[in-house]
């Protein structure tokens, strides 16, 4: 197995409390990601033993609105001290701020200011990220099913951020469950993106659970990593079809090269 593997706390054994979920997809031999870190007991997820992969990297803000852009950066230096306990080095962000998974502001349209805010900002926390020796990941997000409003959210879009900015410490959250829904070609998008990726996060279309369960032919994406020499993490951020043991089984087979 050429990568690590993670699976987000909050999409899997759902009837547990949340300390449960870690310790479960701990003794099962994964790593653990979370998403809001401000509503949870760090210290009792830290004592668990789990190795945390990622979080939230952000509480408000957008990153493409002057209006709201120090707030994202502001919380990214709480997100900073959050990590710090449970040894997250790569924090989450999104282009725009989500409540529910909705967008806090919709916009239908991006424009020319939103993308120089953007860059703006992303160097602001980078330089943060470079200080505290962690990484910004830049989430994509499809804005068809889940995310509606959301501007810059494409995968194309947050490549052309990480990109034009050249930060060591911000890079991609290249999620091929959202891109698969908005742009497709996954194995091109993961040739393109190459070193920009920070993370993969994966889940099938449609339904949004394990792989197997949808369209995406998942170990032919984990050869396609595995030859652009991508060693890094790869998380589960998907709801179970059925059992989540049995998904996470899944997941582990689709991945494993």
């Amino acid at each position: 197995m050429t990568f690590q593997l993670a699976v987000c706390s909050e999409m899997v054994f759902r009837d547990l409390p949340i300390i449960d979920r870690v310790k479960r997809i701990h003794e099962l031999g994964f790593a653990v990601e979370i998403w809001s870190w401000h509503d949870k007991d760090l210290e009792a997820l830290a004592a668990t033993g789990a190795t945390f992969t990622s979080m939230t990297g952000y509480l408000h803000g957008d990153l493409i609105d002057p209006a709201t852009a120090d707030d994202v950066v502001r919380t990214a230096e709480l997100s900073i001290e959050a990590a710090e306990t449970l040894g997250v080095t790569r924090l989450n962000l999104h282009t725009a701020e989500l409540v529910d998974g909705q967008a806090a502001r919709p916009r239908q349209r991006a424009t020319g200011e939103m993308w120089l805010t953007a860059l703006r900002t992303l160097e602001r926390i980078g330089e943060l990220g470079a200080q505290a020796g962690m990484t910004f990941c830049v989430e994509n997000l499809n804005t068809l099913v889940d995310h509606p409003g959301v501007p810059l959210a494409r995968a194309k879009d947050t490549l052309a951020l990480v990109e034009g900015l050249g930060h060591p410490n911000v890079k991609m959250m290249l999620d091929l469950y959202h891109a698969q829904i908005g742009e497709g070609n996954l194995v091109e998008l993961i040739r393109r993106c190459g070193t920009a990726i920070g993370e993969i996060q994966v889940a099938d279309v449609p339904g949004r659970c394990e792989p197997g369960t949808g369209e995406i032919n998942y170990p032919t994406i984990a050869r396609a990593l595995h030859e652009i020499g991508f060693t890094g993490t790869v998380g589960l951020e998907a709801w179970n079809s059925a059992d989540s043991a049995a998904a996470l089984a899944a997941f582990r087979v689709a991945f494993t090269v």
